[in-house]
């Protein structure tokens, strides 16, 4: 059995995300569910990029995001 894990993440799209979107703003974030995290990533990427190509590789990129295990990981946050 192979262990995907990445930094004790799910993957490495979880951790990256996890780390350059949401890493030291959790407590504004509080509340939001995994649905909720996935549209304001969602929402950033599209604000933030003219590109369609581009954005297409985006949303690839995070439709590998376990977004539960970050929602889990903000709302844990003390």
């Amino acid at each position: 059995m192979v262990d995907n894990k990445y930094n004790g993440w799910t993957n490495y799209a979880t951790w990256r995300i996890n780390l350059e979107m949401f890493d030291g703003g959790y407590e504004i974030l509080k509340g939001y569910d995994a649905n909720d995290l996935k549209e304001v990533v969602e929402e950033m990427l599209v604000q933030d990029n003219d590109n369609a190509t581009t954005l297409s590789y985006a949303m690839a990129f995070i439709s590998d995001v376990n977004w539960y295990e970050i929602a889990q990981h903000i709302n844990e946050e003390e």
